[in-house]
């Protein structure tokens, strides 16, 4: 079932990109409303103001997504003196979850920043020739006043019972993996400036992904599709173990991760699960036989970078829907998964775990999954964090809440006021 989209656009966009000097942090440039990010290791894309969006739901959220996009990209007057992946007509988007939550949009700014390998940019875009702006740093952001935590609807105990019940329901084979999320709200006394935890989470974790859009934000370290000039890329996570801090210590712990069965049986379904994707659309693949592990400030995962060659002319965006949702944010089987967490997660998805990222008007783009997340609500007040667990077989609740509570540090952190 789908629900009509929401456009808001008027008449064919003019667009301009142009070099420009080095602007040094990206985020720094964000105005306080109408942001939207994506940025990795002090590259990527920032933008504001809104030139055209789409709002939409429903089960074809990403088809009708696609066919505006699609539409928009081919009417659009370019002119684009910089020619990178990211330059010219560009929109930031991101999508719920499931087909019956609202939330999914793809939004084109007025204004991009870009950086990528040493070359910046600025794009402009609207209904008619616009000058080029003056790119600055607006001023340092509001830091999170009097933030104070809180379980979602499902605290913690009753969380470690529906992960106790998701293992009898495999063992009875009713599936082999299900991803179980839960949410910690957090309040803070006067409206969030995203801009704060946005830059604490580039800085702290440059080597995810930040973003911010429509007041989802968060830092991924999986890379759902990216998708450039013929080449398609995916990072699978999978199986993860909290870091102690003491190099020594998690040397140790990464090979156990690496050695570990139940670690290893869930990340076989993710990969398994993306390399089934992809493999209508690309002539040629590579999926290593062993998973690498990725170390983070926080976690170490288990990770694979499955890659391929496009055999056909699929947008970045129609190969993240193809993907959607992965056995890393469902489980395996799809279907099975799905209605499982529909019927005992207890919990609102929204955006999260949802493809969040950008496209560009060839089709190529960048789109990661919607993890380490958080979405503002309300008057701004409220923040919503979320952090889910692969379950199999061999899962212990207790384990499973101590991960999904490693999980939630970064944003947790990013929302606590500095002293």
């Amino acid at each position: 079932m789908s629900n009509p989209a929401v456009v808001a656009e008027i008449g064919p966009l003019v667009v301009r990109s142009a070099p420009i000097e080095d602007p040094g942090e990206l985020l720094a440039l964000l105005p306080p409303e109408d942001s939207l990010a994506w940025v990795h290791g002090g590259d990527g894309l920032v933008g504001w103001g809104r030139a055209a969006e789409l709002r939409t739901s429903g089960s074809e959220r990403f088809a009708e997504s696609s066919e505006w996009w699609s539409e928009l990209a081919r009417h659009a007057v370019v002119r684009d003196d910089v020619d990178v992946p990211g330059s010219g007509l560009v929109a930031f988007g991101s999508f719920a979850f499931t087909d019956d939550a609202e939330g999914s949009a793809l939004v084109v700014p007025e204004v991009v920043v870009g950086r990528r390998d040493g070359v910046a940019w600025v794009t402009v875009i609207g209904l008619g020739i616009t000058s080029l702006p003056d790119i600055r740093p607006t001023g340092a952001p509001q830091e999170p006043i009097g933030t104070a935590f809180a379980d979602g609807p499902v605290d913690s105990l009753t969380w470690q019972g529906l992960v106790a019940e998701a293992v009898r329901r495999i063992e009875a084979g009713s599936l082999d993996k299900v991803v179980l999320a839960r949410d910690l709200v957090a309040t803070v006394d006067v409206p969030l400036d995203v801009r704060a935890p946005l830059a604490r989470l580039a800085g702290h974790y440059p080597s995810c992904w930040t973003f911010h859009v429509d007041g989802f934000f968060g830092s991924t370290p999986e890379m759902l599709i990216r998708l450039e000039r013929g080449l398609v890329t995916s990072r699978v996570l999978a199986g993860t173990i909290r870091r102690t801090g003491d190099d020594t210590h998690d040397l140790a712990l990464a090979g156990s991760l690496a050695r570990s069965s139940k670690d290893l049986e869930e990340h076989e379904y993710a990969v398994r699960s993306v390399a089934d994707a992809l493999a209508p659309h690309c002539t040629s693949m590579n999926v290593p036989e062993a998973p690498f592990v990725l170390h983070l400030p926080n976690v170490m995962h288990l990770a694979t970078d499955v890659t391929g060659v496009m055999r056909d002319e699929a947008s970045a965006l129609t190969l993240a829907a193809s993907l959607h949702p992965s056995a890393a944010v469902g489980g395996t089987p799809t279907a099975e998964a799905i209605a499982l967490i529909q019927e005992i997660e207890k919990l609102a998805r929204g955006r999260y775990a949802g493809p969040v990222g950008w496209i560009g008007a060839s089709g190529d783009g960048e789109w990661g999954i919607g993890l380490r997340s958080a979405q503002v609500e309300g008057d701004g007040r409220t923040v919503r964090l979320f952090a889910g667990c692969g379950i199999v077989a061999d899962s212990v609740p207790a384990d499973e809440l101590a991960e999904s509570n490693a999980k939630l540090i970064p944003v947790r952190d990013a929302l606590t006021p500095q002293t």
